[in-house]
């Protein structure tokens, strides 16, 4: 029997940095049907594209039954180090959050590195929340006052950018272990320095593909956690992993947000790594944490 130590073992072998950009997208796509369970059922979903900086940006929009009628909406990022993962691979997470919650969903296939490397990703990502935020997904059912932004990882890091940069347009930001900063790769007093799936060597080479310079590190469209200011920005709900390298800089940015008069919810959940909610076929607690966060997120819009 496949336990989850050796299943997570196993994902982690195809994830080495020395593997190339292209062969690291594969593998993670050869890895969601092997890692992921079948999601509930929604009522309908579309692919279609919203006009970005500099092509169309492909989005999917997921609508649950028994939708919101308030238009609430969640305008999601997806993790994978802003070189990997797309609207595919992440498809059953937001499907679940959907599902879960009643609220639509749209996911966001922004460029990523090394083609296209820092601020491509944040422009696109800026240029999605806004055509929803001006209606384009009107048709849809997503009300302008009710977007939440919210992403896993490296997604995260970009839903942070956005919600710092459209304070009083975004209503809820839902952060899933996000990646809030790429100064620090060698964390003081951090427990978990290597994951299955991220480690010391990863978040070095996510720095050096992702920036076209070293000196954009200090950037808080890089590293969000490095904002002055953080009054104004939308209550949060943050959900964070036991045995994830970037435990510590989301309990910093949680304590910063409360401090700055920012409604705060973090959510520990034990014993699990880094992206563990692309692996409900291996660990139970995804499916448990992912309804969790969808409750966050629905009582979040209201």
């Amino acid at each position: 029997m496949l336990t989850p130590e050796k299943a997570l073992a196993d994902l982690a072998a195809h994830f080495t940095p020395e593997r190339t950009a292209p062969g690291m997208r594969e593998a993670l796509r050869r890895m969601i049907p092997i890692a992921e369970l079948e999601p509930p059922g929604v009522e309908t979903i579309s692919d279609l594209t919203l006009p970005g900086p500099a092509e169309p940006i492909p989005v999917r929009v997921w609508v649950p039954f028994d939708a919101a009628e308030n238009g609430a909406g969640l305008v999601y990022f997806h993790g994978g180090g802003f070189v990997i993962g797309d609207i595919d691979t992440h498809a059953p997470l937001c499907q679940r959050l959907a599902a879960a919650s009643g609220v639509r969903v749209v996911s966001v296939n922004y460029r990523k590195a090394p083609e296209h490397a820092f601020p491509a990703a944040v422009n696109d990502a800026l240029a999605a929340f806004d055509a929803v935020q001006e209606g384009a997904l009107a048709g849809y059912g997503f009300s302008p006052d009710r977007l939440a932004v919210g992403g896993d990882s490296a997604g995260g890091n970009l839903a942070a950018v956005i919600a710092q940069h459209r304070r009083g347009k975004v209503a809820f930001q839902l952060l899933i272990y996000p990646l809030l900063q790429l100064l620090e790769i060698e964390r003081a007093r951090q427990p978990w320095q290597e994951g299955p799936l991220l480690s010391r060597e990863v978040l070095t080479r996510i720095r050096h593909t992702y920036l076209r310079s070293l000196d954009d590190v200090r950037d808080v469209r890089v590293s969000p956690l490095l904002a002055d200011d953080l009054k104004g920005i939308a209550p949060t709900f943050l959900l964070a992993a036991e045995l994830d390298p970037l435990l510590n800089e989301g309990a910093a940015y949680a304590d910063r947000l409360a401090a700055s008069g920012v409604p705060v919810e973090r959510v520990v959940i034990n014993t699990v790594p880094h992206g563990f909610l692309n692996m409900t076929r291996i660990l139970p607690q995804a499916t448990e944490a992912i309804v969790r966060a969808a409750r966050a997120l629905d009582k979040g819009l209201g």
